[in-house]
């Protein structure tokens, strides 16, 4: 990835509704959820809902398919992969430090020096 596409993607989730949206549609796995759904779990308006999917796909981080009246958005996994990739390239310069390492448990907990 790019750095302008991973700006592209971090500009996309700088904001609550997006981020929330996104880790609902990641959450929701390969199903993915309707935009009904998701403006059900979220509280939002259609409008802003239609504005911050729209977002979410212009960065490349949401895809959406038809499904006959409905349409059910999806996370992109490969651009959320690669956004992750890059933050995380030559994590500590490359040291097999364990400390350094990114913890797929989901703790973001910032080591003391």
């Amino acid at each position: 990835m790019e750095s302008t596409n991973a700006l592209e993607c971090l500009t996309a989730l700088a904001h609550e509704h997006r981020l929330a949206l996104f880790r609902l549609l990641v959450q929701a796995g390969s199903e993915g959820m309707a935009v009904g759904e998701l403006a059900g779990a979220t509280g939002l308006a259609g409008a802003t809902l239609n504005h911050h999917l729209n977002q979410l796909r212009q960065a490349g981080l949401v895809a959406d398919e038809r499904q006959g009246r409905v349409i059910r958005c999806r996370a992109n996994y490969n651009r959320m992969n690669g956004l992750l990739d890059f933050l995380t390239d030559n994590c500590c310069a490359g040291s097999a430090d364990v400390a350094c390492a990114p913890r797929a448990s989901g703790s973001c907990k910032e080591t003391s020096s």
